[in-house]
């Protein structure tokens, strides 16, 4: 472990039960820090260097835990049982219905109403691995069999580690369950590289020749190839450049609210997505074990909450790269499979890798 790589708390807070919450903060000695607390496991910032060595905030976040108990667009949040979208809210496992919360007009987003970023997560620091090079905290939360409607007693671990090497994030999930059950798992991030304003000047790029099409509840239709549309990101192309297209599929969602199917070999950490900042010079790139990645240009974000500096959030303040399955798979036979059974073990990782271009 580097000498100079830390992990700090202090109390951010009291749940109206009087549980104390607390504000883990990971330093990994080279300009990287990042801050999260048991409330939804939400990544309260992000501290990256630019190519000057400034280090800013590229998360948006709350000014307070009041904040993140009172409704809010899963600001920094662990996401799921089930990350994005379950059409009807409905789904058959093995010959039974199970009918889920609906909380996004007549569908169920991220889990129902009390998702896994509303939950309180235990927190520890794990030993450091001098092999390894990590510092990190794994985060501990069990999932009742029923709750928010889905069927099995639920054990999830998500380890955050911070490189001690190099500047990099990597996310870890693990889940075992007693009964079968749908489990997609994702963290929802809004990330600005400029660190305050629009992102629609980041580059984008996403190595996907396919997208999912979305009816107007934004539930997948099947897939259709992003060859000569405006979802086209084989190439870095400015996040502002055809957002306001008059395409079908922006009208539908706003702006860009999708998800991509990864080129990617079928094992190990693929290429996700490569943003950059070309004012500020950071560039994170994201590589993941999922098979797609949701893009959310923050298209519903209204000015309506304050962040944790008191700007006013705005549509495209921030942008999400939520790594995943697809959308509505427990109810689409032709994508993969999200269904987890007992003595299996779901696995994850996704991991952020910051630099200077």
């Amino acid at each position: 472990m580097n000498s100079s790589s830390t992990i700090t708390t202090r109390e951010y807070g009291r749940m109206p039960d009087g549980r104390s919450v607390a504000e883990y903060t990971l330093d990994n000695g080279r300009g990287l820090l990042l801050s999260a607390i048991n409330h939804g496991g939400i990544v309260t910032a992000l501290q990256v260097p630019d190519r000057r060595g400034h280090s800013g905030n590229i998360v948006l976040g709350l000014p307070s835990l009041a904040d993140y108990l009172g409704p809010h667009p899963h600001l920094g949040t662990i996401v799921g049982r089930y990350a994005n979208r379950i059409a009807g809210g409905r789904f058959t496992l093995d010959g039974v219905a199970h009918q889920l919360p609906l909380n996004n007009g007549a569908n169920s987003l991220h889990g129902g109403h009390q998702g896994f970023g509303t939950r309180f997560w235990q927190i520890e620091p794990v030993p450091a691995d001098s092999a390894v090079g990590d510092i990190a905290i794994e985060l501990r939360y069990t999932s009742a069999d029923g709750e928010e409607g889905f069927p099995g007693e639920l054990e999830v671990t998500v380890r955050y580690a911070l490189s001690t090497r190099e500047n990099t994030w990597r996310i870890d999930y693990r889940a075992v369950t007693d009964r079968p059950t749908v489990l997609n798992l994702s963290h929802h991030d809004y990330f600005n590289l400029a660190g305050e304003g629009a992102v629609l000047d980041h580059r984008l790029t996403i190595p996907a020749s396919r997208y999912c099409p979305v009816d107007a509840g934004l539930i997948p239709l099947g897939l259709a190839p992003v060859a000569g549309t405006p979802f086209d990101f084989r190439t870095a192309m400015p996040i502002g450049a055809r957002i306001d297209a008059p395409h079908e599929q922006l009208r539908v969602a706003g702006g860009y609210d999708h998800n991509w199917v990864l080129d990617r070999e079928p094992a190990g950490l693929a290429l996700a997505a490569r943003l950059e900042h070309p004012p500020s010079g950071r560039v994170m790139e994201v590589r993941t074990t999922e098979p797609a990645v949701q893009f959310y240009s923050g298209n519903f974000l209204d000015g309506s909450l304050r962040g944790a500096d008191g700007e006013s959030l705005r549509r495209g303040a921030g942008l999400c790269l939520e790594t995943q399955h697809y959308p509505d798979s427990p109810n689409q036979p032709d994508f993969p499979s999200t269904v987890l059974r007992p003595n299996e073990v779901f696995s994850s990782s996704t991991l952020h890798r910051f630099g200077i271009a």
